[in-house]
């Protein structure tokens, strides 16, 4: 789907997220011509709960109603953004500084198009990854998307 709905959406309902007092974290759109699926996934401080999920359903289904390019019938999914949540905001890659992040670039940087590894943060316009030891440089415009990677350790465990 066009990614300029997906910024359109975004710029719609950040804001009421905010006077709800829940983050926005992300939205999705998926379907084709006949039916579509928008996933807004929301958070706050401390985690989401059903309740929060649920009251955030309609206000956010009422905003939907006045979208125009949302073409005809559509499916609205309401969640939270889970265990390997989507990075989209420079703060986000503050916030999550030392988690494991998988990060897909727009281009190839230091020879990879992809990326996972520890997040050290933000140093100006580069978000700063540790990969085997080194530390890598990704320009933010050359994210294409990031999310947090759950580790739940190595299989067959190591000792030492």
């Amino acid at each position: 789907m066009s990614v300029s709905l997906v910024s359109e959406l975004i710029a719609l309902l950040e804001p009421l997220a905010d006077q709800h007092g829940l983050e926005l974290v992300t939205v999705e759109v998926t379907g084709g011509q006949r039916h579509q699926t928008v996933r807004v996934f929301l958070d706050r401080e401390g985690g989401i709960d059903i309740d929060a999920v649920a009251g955030a359903n309609a206000w956010i289904s009422d905003s939907l109603d006045s979208v125009s390019r949302l073409n005809g019938a559509y499916t609205l999914e309401v969640s939270s953004p889970g265990i390997e949540r989507v990075l989209r905001k420079r703060e986000d890659f503050t916030r999550f500084a030392g988690e494991r992040v998988a990060i897909h670039m727009l281009r190839t940087i230091d020879g990879r198009s992809r990326l996972t590894g520890q997040l050290i943060g933000v140093e100006g316009d580069d978000v700063v990854v540790e990969f085997e030891g080194q530390e890598h440089r990704v320009p933010f415009d050359a994210i294409e998307r990031a999310r947090l990677k759950a580790d739940f350790g190595e299989a067959g465990g190591r000792n030492g």
